[in-house]
């Protein structure tokens, strides 16, 4: 709806999971290129935990998106790994690229998997598992059965990289699992923005978005922050809400006033 009125091309704050958005501060650089290490240097496991609403996800998709040129990769990507440990074995073989006579049986699964894995190696194509959301996983049954996945080895090399990708909780989660804690060649914790960050961050979305010129002030860019405590996805929902009361109105700019009164009706 408000659109036109701001000049924007597509909605700037929106919380999905759009690689084009992705605002690369410090840390997010880092943990994606502690991910990107673990992948292309072939480790077993890798994780990026951190508040909720940090992007991750985000992260996750841009991940994706990387290794999805050039052929290289072959990548499973689970977002909901609330599955027993047999369904998430089926979906990893699924998303590999087995879509017709699926077996049930998690022993012919393993065959099969395993099959992939080193069809896979011997393509010169790395194989990568990707656990979203990580931390809602309760049974250590499941992570152990993740951790399993890196027994497939050919001449002391990994055949897969799990990536695990979750809330502060899925830490101490792995933290219990010795084995897999071992595991894990590459861990990095996504917080919060700081203030410029958030600054830079807003600017960045609606520039990606097709407005250069600024539309925030900087004291109602203060206060999205203050509200926000620095969460991208808070920061989203303020802007965007306010980017409609400011159309509402006929603001030409988002004044600290317009930001107040949303974070008001928000309960902030």
């Amino acid at each position: 709806m408000y659109l036109e009125h701001w000049q924007l091309r597509e909605k700037p704050f929106e919380n999905t999971a759009d690689p084009r958005f992705l605002f690369r501060s410090g840390a997010h650089e880092e943990a994606l290129n502690r991910l990107l290490y673990a992948v292309r240097e072939k480790k077993g496991a890798a994780m990026l935990s951190g508040v909720f609403g940090c992007g991750k996800t985000l992260m996750a998709e841009t991940l994706k998106m990387e290794l999805s040129s050039g052929g290289r990769y072959k990548t499973a990507f689970i977002f909901n790994p609330l599955l027993s440990n047999v369904e998430i074995l089926r979906e990893i073989v699924f998303q590999l690229g087995v879509r017709d006579h699926l077996p049930k049986e998690k022993t012919e699964l393993l065959h099969v998997l395993g099959d992939l894995l080193l069809q896979n190696a011997n393509d010169g194509k790395n194989t990568v598992v990707i656990i979203d959301e990580a931390h809602v996983i309760d049974e250590r049954i499941i992570f152990e059965e993740l951790r399993l996945l890196l027994n497939f080895q050919k001449q002391n090399m990994f055949l897969l990289t799990l990536l695990l990708i979750g809330q502060p909780e899925l830490k101490e989660k792995v933290n219990q699992i010795k084995q897999l804690q071992q595991r894990i060649a590459v861990s990095y914790y996504l917080d919060r923005l700081n203030p410029e960050e958030t600054r830079q961050y807003i600017s960045h979305r609606v520039r990606t978005a097709g407005q250069n010129d600024p539309i925030f002030t900087p004291e109602a860019v203060q206060l999205v922050t203050e509200h926000s405590g620095g969460i991208p996805r808070r920061i989203n929902h303020l802007c965007d809400l306010a980017l409609m009361a400011g159309f509402g109105k006929g603001a030409r700019t988002i004044d600290k006033d317009i930001v107040q009164d949303i974070a008001k009706d928000l309960e902030l």
